[in-house]
């Protein structure tokens, strides 16, 4: 068994080359990076084409965090000829808006690699990456990546995306592991302060990890059940690839070579080749308790944790946006209470020119940019964790976390059995996530709802009562 992560996660589980452009001048400003202060911060991840229409929004998440994937072979279509354009102008925007942007950096298939794709996906024809044909010349792009971007507050380095994946990445764990090795030099060497990030394994790849350790401990029923919260909105849905039977799932080619990339992730984050831990999370929120549970027993202790990809996967969605966008705060806010310092939520906004057809994964904004119930939570959640720290609760039948600034706190909570009261007149102020706030009684039942105070969490819930 590998170490645990942090006190936090303990108390949480206890609860439940060529010629180029030169590179633009150092800003003046440059987004807070989040990672520096110890706080926690929630964001967004949006299709820049739609920017116009999300920027009123996306002001309110300032001091946040959200990515971006660049393509070796998008840019330098042809050796020696790059074109930062694209990239140049998320990263102006970024920092225009206060949010600190990290980068996924992918090879692709072009001529550094050979080969033809086998896969391509989205209106930008993205395909899988292949291992370059020269590492030094590979190692020359991530260089120049890092150099051109860290005057914009870029810090964080993302080697490619859900590796796990035939279609985002062609080659063997060994391959993937020598691409890591060779960016994470060229990464450190122009920069020694960035952060190298793994490839973030994908939502169900992690499910199959969280049953798999089970399974391997001799847990058998523990594994089961653990296995039927994760995927309660999956099986069924990749034909035979997640059955309902937990160990079938472990002999599924796909799920096999799953978890031979989360494996191999783990061991360059146990020789420190990756500095940070990316979790990507799309299940149903009762779900959190087992993946953190997980992620306790498997990750190198100190290595932070961050959740760049954070969903709501529901193939023939039920009920209203109110409870969508409860489910929403329910599931980000138990992973900062357990110590998870990023949650990037995607989609920002539904598209409804998709292929799938529904809304599979829910926005937190309308289309045109509207906000939804999802929407004014989600920015309630950011003001509270601006410059705040973070840490558990599990107390009065309330459930959730408190973050601290000063000698303020703010409880994001709900209430896991019947009814909890604040008294009005006990300085706390309080209302559902996403509404105006009331100094009168506040009752909290399974809705989240969002108490402020001058005084520490414990002096909070310490005026709460049952009933």
């Amino acid at each position: 068994m590998k170490r645990l992560v942090a006190v936090a996660l303990v108390l949480f589980l206890a609860a439940c080359t060529g010629s180029e452009p030169a590179p633009p001048p150092t800003p003046s400003t440059t987004a807070p990076t989040p990672s520096a202060t110890g706080t926690t911060v929630f964001g967004a991840h949006w299709d820049w084409n739609r920017y116009d229409a999300f920027q009123p929004y996306l002001r309110k998440l300032a001091g946040s965090a959200t990515y971006h994937e660049l393509t070796w072979c998008a840019v330098e279509r042809q050796q020696g000829q790059r074109d930062w354009t694209a990239v140049d102008q998320v990263a102006t925007r970024s920092r225009d808006l206060g949010i600190t942007l990290h980068l996924k950096i992918r090879v692709g298939v072009c001529w550094a690699t050979g080969g033809t794709a086998q896969y391509t996906r989205g209106q930008a024809n993205k395909t899988e990456s292949a291992m370059p044909r020269d590492l030094a010349t590979y190692k020359g792009f991530v260089d120049a990546v890092v150099r051109r971007y860290q005057p914009y507050g870029v810090r964080e380095y993302a080697i490619e995306n859900e590796v796990n994946a035939p279609s985002y990445w062609a080659g063997s764990t060994a391959d993937y592991t020598k691409l890591v090795e060779a960016a994470a030099e060229a990464i450190r060497a122009a920069d020694p302060k960035a952060l190298v990030v793994d490839s973030g394994i994908s939502s169900v790849a992690y499910g199959m990890g969280v049953a798999d350790r089970l399974l391997r401990a001799g847990q058998q029923d523990q594994a089961a059940q653990a296995y039927q919260r994760y995927f309660q909105r999956r099986i069924g849905t990749r034909g035979q690839k997640i059955p309902a039977d937990a160990a079938a799932a472990m002999s599924v080619p796909e799920n096999v070579r799953s978890l031979q990339f989360l494996a191999a992730t783990e061991a360059l984050l146990d020789r420190k080749v990756v500095d940070v831990r990316q979790v990507h999370f799309y299940e149903h929120w009762t779900a959190v308790p087992d993946l953190m549970g997980y992620l306790s027993a498997e990750n190198p202790a100190g290595t932070p944790i961050e959740a760049w990809e954070v969903g709501q996967f529901w193939r023939t969605p039920t009920g209203d946006d109110d409870a969508r966008a409860g489910e929403m705060v329910k599931a980000v806010t138990q992973l900062v209470a357990a110590g998870v310092r990023e949650v990037i939520w995607l989609p920002l906004a539904y598209n409804p020119n998709n292929r799938q057809g529904s809304e599979v994964r829910y926005g937190l904004l309308d289309p045109d940019g509207a906000e939804r119930v999802a929407g004014r939570m989600m920015a309630d959640l950011a003001t509270a964790a601006r410059g705040a720290t973070a840490q558990p609760v599990s107390d009065k039948g309330l459930r959730g976390v408190a973050f601290r600034r000063g000698g303020e706190s703010t409880l994001v909570v709900w209430s896991d059995g019947g009814p909890v009261t604040v008294p009005g007149g006990s300085g706390v102020s309080g209302a559902e996530v996403g509404k105006p706030p009331s100094t009168g009684d506040v009752k909290v039942t399974a809705t989240p709802v969002l108490l402020r105070a001058a005084k520490d969490p414990a002096a909070i819930l310490a005026t709460a009562r049952s009933g």
